[in-house]
């Protein structure tokens, strides 16, 4: 196992290394010039290069590429262009309520969609089969900004239920905390829920079909044991997989949902960032981002030593 863990970890290094080229080039590469937007209207030529000279940005391309990934590897994701701050302060400061949308998202959709799958290959064929999956392709069919600005206005406008946006930290109570982390949950989280309810009642349809869970019913084993201890657990690995695979929707998602909702959380950073061409700040999000989601799909296959014996052999 330990040495499993190692080489998983080494094989994340030229992922990253990947990622990093990649960004920076689509960056760098892109029409614009940030020292123009710094030094705004009516300036002259001569102010437009002094901010170049003073952010670095007259320098060859891959000088900047070099400067930036020594920096990197020193853990420095750099100041921002615009405050002046350092990247990973920023990130910081706006990680909680990003982190409390993700997590809130997750636990419930995790929940919510491994239920209704379950429920849907045990009553395949009939009206709660097809709900589920009706639920299912509208989750993947209405994007997450038309689905946060229609709970917004059924649930905060109309019947005045939730708080229309913002966010309250935890240490402001509970129940602030979830009443403002409601609507932005089930928004980001239905295509989430869509995605993992289709492939938990794909699988269970398929090991439900296997020679031992016939021999099972022909033995009388109750249907919730025999759905939840034999079949679900034998259908953990693929569920575990759109599980990990799944968090990309969630990175994705969290940047329109922020800015639908009005909260201050990192996905609003990245939308200020990309408006102001603030290249550090979107480098350093995007890396982050991207270490979450390589870090996330390595628990992933982790777990699966856990649900299948076999891995471990």
């Amino acid at each position: 196992m330990t040495g499993t863990i190692v080489r998983r970890l080494l094989s994340m290094l030229p992922v990253m290394a990947i990622v990093a080229v990649c960004v920076f080039l689509l960056l760098h590469l892109a029409p614009g010039d940030p020292a123009a937007i710094i030094a705004g209207d009516n300036v002259t030529a001569e102010n437009i290069a002094l901010i170049r000279a003073k952010l670095g940005l007259d320098q060859p391309v891959w000088k900047q590429f070099l400067v930036w990934v020594w920096a990197l590897l020193h853990g420095d994701l750099g100041s921002s262009m615009f405050w002046g701050d350092p990247v990973i302060s920023l990130i910081a400061q706006r990680a909680a309520p990003t982190l409390s949308l993700a997590f809130t998202t997750l636990v419930v959709a995790v929940t919510l969609a491994i239920g209704m799958g379950v429920l849907a290959a045990a009553r395949v064929g009939t009206w709660v089969d097809r709900v589920v999956m009706g639920i299912s392709v509208t989750g993947f069919s209405v994007p997450v900004f038309v689905v946060g600005y229609g709970l917004v206005f059924i649930f905060a406008h109309q019947l005045h239920w939730l708080p229309v946006q913002g966010y309250r930290p935890l240490s402001e109570g509970f129940l602030p905390w979830l009443r403002n982390l409601t609507l932005p949950s089930i928004a980001l989280g239905l295509a989430y829920v869509a995605l993992i309810a289709r492939i938990t009642r794909t699988t269970m349809l398929e090991v439900l079909a296997e020679d031992y869970m016939r021999t099972a019913r022909a033995k009388g084993v109750a249907v919730a044991p025999m759905l939840l201890k034999h079949a679900l657990k034998n259908a953990a690995v693929p569920i575990a997989t759109v599980v990990g695979n799944g968090v990309a929707l969630l990175i994705g998602g969290v940047v329109i949902t922020e800015t639908v909702f009005n909260i201050p959380g990192i996905g609003r950073l990245v939308v200020d960032a990309i408006a102001r061409r603030d290249y550090p700040i979107i480098q350093g999000v995007i890396m982050v981002f991207s270490g979450v989601y390589v870090f996330v799909n390595l628990l992933v296959d982790l777990s699966y030593t856990l649900f299948d014996p076999r891995v471990r052999g």
